[in-house]
């Protein structure tokens, strides 16, 4: 901007000595030809003065003086701030603007056909992993299990249990799907029978009379042990047995008691309320919460995890059919309009004000500096087509003038 500065002053110079050659040339007698060339020079400088003086009158006050209208940028700082935010909310951030931008670009198709490549695939979900490692992260895990508690306790809350039990064990029922648990208790307590044939006549024992000798006791006690094993074998041996019978009928009654007797449903929403009030429930919650986040960030972690590869394939899927939709990419066009033209024009005015409040919080002077430093340069040019333009007006002037 200095190296300019002097070539600007440099064409007043020169015009200012060719005026003074020409005003002597011409007084000397040379001839018709010095007062062409005085002319011209003398336009020339009154050219490059006007300039050197509009150029200047932004920036600062010309030679220091009070005069109107000048030192523009620094007096009229906040109003050019506020003029620029305005020019910007206008034509960069209207609705209009950004719908007529963005309908001719295609972005549904372009999205899909870079979506589709591999590496852009890959990238695409790397940083999607990336992202949701670094939101796992940051949530703290006290409120996250707060917050599904909540939502768990308030949801089954509002929700009636009874019927719904009622039909599911219904159904349950119905497939025998019920079988399987019954046999596994008729196992389980076979097993058990036979490991601890003592410890049932024991508990035989202890509740007889004390007057009782011990080897009767020890006789029944072994008679109950041996009759015990014998049913439940029976039962878990014969499918036909009454005793499956009657816990098919008692679920079905049961099944039918939760979705139509009162008492039965109030006793079950009882339970319900008294379930989701324990402390155990957010240890349950508290788990799960902590097993699934390790699970989501191994996963994202792992390059060649299941699920960075699920996701890698609805990622390519999802552009291919971007690329091969057109109704696809219209409604992807679609939304990404109304999209930006809804943050245009809700938040066009915080825009607009980083602008302003950005401008207005910079020193005048400073500001001023910045300015001229960045357009200096090219405004010195003014100054010296004021100084060629000038010349050349005034020799046409008065070539004219002598015509």
């Amino acid at each position: 901007m200095r190296r300019m500065k002097l070539v600007a002053t440099g064409f007043l110079a020169v015009a200012t000595v060719v005026f003074v050659l020409a005003r002597w040339a011409e007084a000397s007698g040379a001839g018709p030809w010095a007062g062409y060339v005085q002319a011209a020079a003398e336009a020339g400088m009154v050219g490059a003065l006007a300039d050197w003086f509009a150029v200047t009158a932004l920036f600062r006050r010309p030679l220091g003086l009070p005069i109107p209208h000048t030192a523009i940028i620094p007096t009229r700082k906040d109003a050019i701030g506020t003029s620029l935010a305005d020019f910007v909310g206008d034509n960069f951030l209207s609705e209009e603007v950004i719908r007529r931008r963005l309908s001719g670009m295609g972005i549904g198709a372009r999205l899909g056909g870079w979506l589709a490549e591999p590496a852009n695939a890959e990238r695409t979900t790397a940083e999607l992993s990336t992202a949701v490692r670094g939101v796992l992260r940051v949530l703290r895990d006290e409120d996250v299990q707060t917050v599904i508690a909540r939502a768990v306790t308030q949801r089954a809350a509002r929700t009636q249990v009874s019927q719904p039990l009622g039909e599911l064990l219904d159904r349950v029922v119905a497939d025998g799907g019920h079988r399987g648990l019954v046999d596994l208790v008729c196992n389980q307590a076979h097993d058990w029978l036979v490991k601890h044939r003592d410890a049932v006549i024991d508990a035989v024992g202890s509740g007889a009379p004390g007057w009782t000798p011990r080897f009767v006791d020890e006789r029944i006690g072994a008679a109950v042990h041996r009759e015990l094993l014998r049913f439940v074998t029976d039962v878990r041996d014969d499918r036909q047995h009454a005793a499956r019978g009657a816990v098919d009928r008692f679920l079905r009654d049961f099944a039918n008691d939760l979705r139509n007797d009162p008492d039965t449903m109030m006793r079950t929403e009882r339970l319900k309320i008294e379930a989701l009030s324990r402390p155990e429930l957010q240890q349950i919650v508290a788990s799960a919460w902590r097993g699934l986040r390790e699970m989501i960030e191994s996963a994202a972690e792992e390059p060649e995890s299941e699920l960075r590869a699920r996701l890698r394939d609805a990622v390519r899927g999802l552009g291919r059919r971007l690329a091969e939709d057109p109704r696809l990419q219209g409604k992807v066009d679609a939304w990404l309009e109304d999209a930006a033209a809804y943050l245009v024009s809700t938040y066009r005015g915080e825009i607009t004000s980083l602008i302003t409040d950005t401008v207005a919080s910079w020193d005048a002077e400073d500001t001023s500096r910045k300015i001229e430093t960045q357009v200096g340069r090219d405004l010195q040019f003014i100054r010296i087509n004021g100084t060629v333009v000038g010349a050349l007006a005034g020799l046409v002037i008065y070539t004219l003038s002598h015509l």
